[in-house]
């Protein structure tokens, strides 16, 4: 266990909001996205929910800067699925993900 004070973390929670064959229309555009947020060291982990409903997202950071970023998911921004921001602090985490943060 590691002890990580008040590092801002936000989930992501994606739902889909049009069948999953337009879903997939957009998804080479969603994983390059996924990509650059990744690369750029403000996104940690991504993956899609099962059943396949929607996506979760971990960012670094506050709302105010995961939310603009978030509007430019393309699944977002081609109204195929919806994003819910969740904000946390965290308070304790294993010492691998603490290096991360």
């Amino acid at each position: 266990m590691a002890v990580s004070p008040g590092t801002p973390l936000c989930l992501v929670r994606l739902t889909y909001l049009a069948p999953l064959e337009t879903v997939d229309v957009h998804r080479p555009p969603h994983v390059e996205w996924l990509k650059r947020m990744a690369d750029a060291g403000l996104m940690l982990a991504a993956g899609r929910t099962d059943p396949p409903t929607g996506g979760v997202l971990l960012f670094r950071g506050q709302p105010a800067e995961v939310e603009p970023l978030v509007q430019t998911d393309p699944f977002v921004a081609e109204g195929v699925a919806s994003a819910e921001v969740v904000a946390f602090r965290v308070s304790v985490t294993t010492p691998e993900l603490a290096a991360l943060l």
